[in-house]
């Protein structure tokens, strides 16, 4: 909940996961795995210090925020999280100000240029800045974590430790807390035996493994997962859309927003659910950016990974990735936004039913069999190969529906940052929060020029949509 001050209990040396190891080996010079956000804030700021005091408090609920990443000497087993003996939280937390008249046009430019920047590896994952100088004497957060240290739902925990759900603020500071004294870290003998002891009960959980894989319930999965995966093989030529190649170093992002309550009011008229309607919005995006490019679309779908929450109700607190994903084909190819509402309706409740998503840590689990050189070298030769599987990520994330208050500044608007990966040059992340709707759309400068016209088309669809519900639930959608 907003406000509450967690107390999350990791091991000394939790080692990371399959997965979160994947995101730390997919990274390059030109690839920031950096998950991010800007919040914006009624004024008057905060000062510099008043900042920095509002983080050390959360600090001992969160000592992941103190921890870097220590690799097993010859990649013998997946890293461990360990205590930066380093750590000084005024090197990851930092001050801008914008020039006047200080848009959100220049907070969008400058919050994608600090997010994308790259995160030392050696020091802990994140960053965060107060920026401000908006307009309005309004101020705004971004913030940014490495992707293997977070994922979107356990992101909201953190926002929500930062901020209250109350505008009133303590008559006196927060108590400091305690002097910190970073645990010894590991040597590299231990990191080593300990790999090696957990590579030798690898064989032991393996026979577990298969002997739960024989029970026939879990076969009969087995068969559905394969047959869905030949079927998804066979749709692989919608794939060819221009939207999957290289990309370069920089960073576009755009933004858009609609009310809640005018997207609950057309999934409750036309049918379908907030994330149907959501989708449907950004397949008429799609389309527009298409047929801009002189492409023809008729008949065509755009395949979107869609990332779905496997963290349990005792997981929140806790940092790392725990997700599934199902994979949505978006009708690109439907001029009318109520069909392509319904047919995203009528997919998504099939693939739902079906039970046809793929658990990621479950794809990775072979990884735990694996020395971590092995498991290394098979993601590293998997990011430089060419990624025809899925076009684009859509990610929902729902955040808090009451205000919340930095230091007793409302918050008013939330976008998320999600990161371009191999061979995919634009990203979606979707965030509710108190009454509103936020699009935050990522793309590749160099090969994405026309991103623009992507976000636009989805405020359109959203605009449309609306349109086509009675007039009693409409109101204006922001676009920035």
């Amino acid at each position: 909940m907003p406000g509450r001050r967690a107390s999350t209990t990791l091991d000394l040396m939790q080692r990371l996961s399959p997965l979160d190891v994947s995101f730390l080996h997919l990274e390059r010079d030109i690839q920031q795995l950096n998950v991010g956000s800007a919040l914006l804030f009624e004024g008057p700021p905060p000062t510099y210090d008043e900042f920095c005091t509002a983080i050390e408090v959360l600090l001992p609920a969160f000592p992941r925020y103190r921890q870097h990443v220590r690799r097993v000497p010859l990649d013998l087993g997946r890293p461990v999280w360990a205590d930066d003996p380093h750590f000084r939280l005024r090197d990851h937390v930092g001050h801008r100000r914008l020039r006047a008249p200080g848009t959100d046009d220049a907070l969008r430019t400058l919050a994608v240029r600090l997010i994308s920047q790259p995160l030392d590896l050696d020091r802990p994952l994140w960053r965060s800045w107060l920026v401000t100088g908006l307009r309005g004497g309004r101020f705004a957060l971004v913030n940014t974590n490495h992707h293997a240290m977070i994922d979107g739902i356990s992101g909201a925990d953190i926002i929500g430790v930062l901020l209250t759900a109350s505008p009133e603020t303590p008559a006196t500071p927060p108590p400091r807390s305690p002097e910190w004294t970073p645990e010894p870290e590991p040597s590299p003998a231990h990191l080593v035996t300990d790999a090696v002891v957990e590579l030798g009960s690898s064989p032991v959980r393996a026979v577990q493994g298969l002997a739960h894989a024989l029970r026939p319930a879990a076969l009969t999965e087995s068969v559905a997962e394969v047959v869905g995966m030949a079927r998804f093989g066979e749709q692989l030529a919608h794939l060819e859309l221009g939207l999957n190649g290289p990309i370069g170093p920089q960073r576009d992002w755009r933004w858009v927003r609609a009310s809640l309550d005018d997207v609950k009011a057309v999934k409750n008229h036309h049918g379908g659910t907030v994330n149907d309607v959501v989708l449907a919005a950004i397949a008429g995006g799609f389309r527009a950016l298409l047929l801009s490019r002189g492409q023809r679309v008729d008949g065509r779908t755009l395949r979107s990974m869609v990332p779905v929450s496997t963290r349990h109700t005792d997981e929140h607190g806790t940092l790392g990735n725990r997700v599934s994903a199902v994979f949505a084909d978006l009708p690109v190819g439907e001029a009318d936004p109520l069909a392509r509402l319904h047919a995203v309706s009528t997919q998504l409740h099939t693939l739902k039913t079906g039970g046809t998503a793929l658990g990621v840590d479950a794809l990775l689990g072979a990884a735990d069999l694996l020395p971590g050189g092995l498991y290394a070298l098979g993601v590293k030769a998997w990011a430089h190969s060419p990624q025809r599987i899925f076009s684009t990520v859509t990610t929902n994330v729902p955040g808090p529906q009451v205000p919340l208050y930095l230091l007793g500044r409302r918050m008013t608007d939330m976008y998320p940052y999600i990161p371009l990966g191999a061979d995919l040059r634009i990203t979606i992340g979707i965030a509710s929060y108190a009454g509103g709707l936020a699009w935050g759309v990522t793309g590749d400068h160099d090969s994405v020029p026309d991103l623009e016209v992507l976000s636009d088309g989805i405020d359109d669809s959203v605009t449309e949509l609306i349109a086509l519900t009675p007039p009693s639930t409409r109101s204006e959608v922001r676009h920035a």
